[in-house]
């Protein structure tokens, strides 16, 4: 079965670790494909590329300034990850819950062999 295009959605786009780090960066606020380059430590092409594709999908907005053009994060295009990412954090936190209850359960068990040893 031929792999998705990356353009195809913000699941396939973030998938990329520098992509990933495009949006980490922009979180911070607009930059210049310049001020990228420089944080990110990439080649140009490289970042113009990603920076394209995360346009594609809706995850980054551009507008032109001067002779520059300017990415910011779209965040509500992120919305879907965050929603199927939130099923999962309710297991989390459910399993992560009947751990401080098998831990509390031990330390009183723990502290109650104590006393007696006294």
């Amino acid at each position: 079965m031929a792999r998705a295009a990356t353009t195809a959605d913000a699941f396939n786009a973030v998938a990329e670790v520098r992509r990933r780090q495009i949006l980490d960066t922009l979180a911070g606020g607009e930059r210049g494909v310049t001020d990228l380059v420089a944080r990110l430590d990439l080649p140009q092409p490289l970042v113009s590329k990603h920076l394209r594709v995360l346009r594609e999908v809706g995850l980054v907005e551009v507008r032109e300034q001067g002779r520059e053009r300017v990415y910011r994060l779209n965040a509500e295009s992120l919305k879907p990850i965050s929603d199927w990412v939130r099923n999962y954090e309710r297991l989390w936190t459910q399993r992560l819950d009947r751990l401080d209850a098998v831990v509390r359960e031990l330390k009183e068990k723990e502290q109650g062999h104590d006393s007696r040893n006294e």
